[in-house]
């Protein structure tokens, strides 16, 4: 698997470089799936982060004559679709532009709970979940990217719905309800397994009831990044798919806006 990965990011590497009319790349014959939500006033955002925001610089015409268009835009670094960089939670430990490119890339384990999850917006993914998984397709992959399919992204951008409560501010936490990771599973991955990253199509890798976050904490000790707010997790195969991760490069960050995509062969 490891030997499939260095072929796979190699071909990626390739194909990037490669002019974009060439129909006979070595991502032809499969799909790109993007795993990201877009980023607009609608994006969703922990009740006591700044919220995307986009003012018009300018757009128009020119006085030469031509049309031009250009915005600012102001966010947290944690909100949308984007990466948590292991020293969000952990002191001596990647920060965003320190995480290496290669953890970044890979093929991806797809755990879906989502039958679980909807009845239950407390869900706490297991290691029963991993085991079950594993009792039909093998150990977790060498280097895999764990992304966990809570169901939750279909309900994206509704907050009620999607993060248990719509209120913003301090006292809006208490309420939130979406499915997290148990930190038992967090240490199984870390002592158990060997992987790159994990990601979840919900606003946290802690469920939205935690108060000590302990399933960052276990994992950024580890230097083991998280994808939060990830989108279309149900379009991607439980094995098979090579996922890229690509986040924002913010020197000393402790995450940021992610474009996280997959290509699934045929």
């Amino acid at each position: 698997m490891r030997h499939l990965f260095e072929i796979s990011t190699s071909l990626l590497l390739a194909a990037l470089a490669a002019p974009v009319i060439a129909d006979n790349t070595p991502f032809s014959g499969g799909q790109w799936i993007d795993l990201s939500h877009e980023f607009s006033e609608d994006s969703l955002y922990w009740p006591t982060a700044q919220r995307f925001e986009k003012a018009t610089a300018f757009e128009g015409m020119t006085e030469g004559g031509y049309f031009y268009s250009s915005y600012d835009i102001s966010t947290s670094e944690h909100g949308g679709t984007h990466l948590d960089a292991p020293v969000h939670f952990a002191e001596v430990a990647n920060s965003t532009e320190q995480i290496p490119l290669e953890q970044l890339l890979g093929i991806a384990a797809v755990i879906d709970v989502s039958d679980k999850a909807a009845n239950n917006r407390d869900y706490l993914v297991s290691v029963s979940d991993i085991q079950a998984w594993e009792r039909k397709h093998g150990n977790l992959p060498n280097g895999a990217i764990v992304l966990i399919n809570t169901g939750s992204a279909k309900l994206w951008p509704d907050a009620a719905t999607y993060m248990g409560t719509a209120e913003r501010g301090s006292e809006a936490v208490a309420n939130l309800h979406f499915p997290g990771i148990d930190p038992e599973l967090a240490t199984f991955l870390v002592e158990e397994r060997n992987i790159k990253a994990v990601g979840i199509d919900t606003p946290s890798i802690d469920y939205g009831q935690s108060t000590d976050f302990l399933t960052h904490r276990i994992l950024f000790a580890a230097n083991i990044p998280g994808f939060e707010n990830v989108a279309a997790v149900d379009k991607l195969p439980a094995t098979g798919a090579f996922v890229v991760a690509l986040p924002m490069k913010i020197r000393g960050g402790s995450g940021g806006p992610l474009r996280i995509i997959s290509w699934i062969p045929d």
